[in-house]
């Protein structure tokens, strides 16, 4: 299997490839925390909203998300991270920002924009499919 060579970036380029792995992790760490350290309310808001196996699927997908933002912050399997996260934010969206089932106009927008940020992060993820972590990653030193 021939594998993926990542180009050599110049140093601003290398930096704004670290930044942003930063910042798109940064925020799954956290929330992913948030869910593993509130198990219990995360999982009765998934069986609330009627998703099968929430018990399960409730600890996959906190741990997807933290993990998966680690290793975003890291740079370490930074391609693979992020496509498992382009799967979670993709189930995510799909069950917590169902705008077209509102009829409050307001609650209506904000689930849009929500749903539309969640596409955005997905853009997001598959830059850093393509790139990889850079130079300035677990996966760029490994490299070298």
């Amino acid at each position: 299997m021939k594998s993926i060579r990542t180009p050599d970036y110049t140093l601003w380029q290398n930096f704004l490839l670290l930044a942003g792995r930063m910042l798109m992790g940064w925020i799954f760490v956290e929330s992913g925390l948030r869910k593993l350290l509130g198990m219990d309310s995360f999982i009765m808001s998934l069986t609330n909203r009627r998703v099968p196996y929430a018990s399960v699927l409730g600890w996959i997908g906190a741990a997807v998300e933290f993990f998966g933002g680690v290793a975003l912050l890291f740079g370490a399997w930074t391609r693979c991270a992020a496509l498992a996260l382009i799967v979670f934010v993709v189930i995510a969206t799909l069950i917590g920002h169902r705008y077209w089932e509102l009829t409050d106009a307001a609650a209506r927008r904000m689930q849009q924009s929500h749903f539309w940020k969640n596409v955005t992060i997905i853009g997001g993820f598959v830059l850093m499919l393509v790139t990889g972590g850079g130079r300035w990653s677990v996966d760029g030193r490994r490299r070298r």
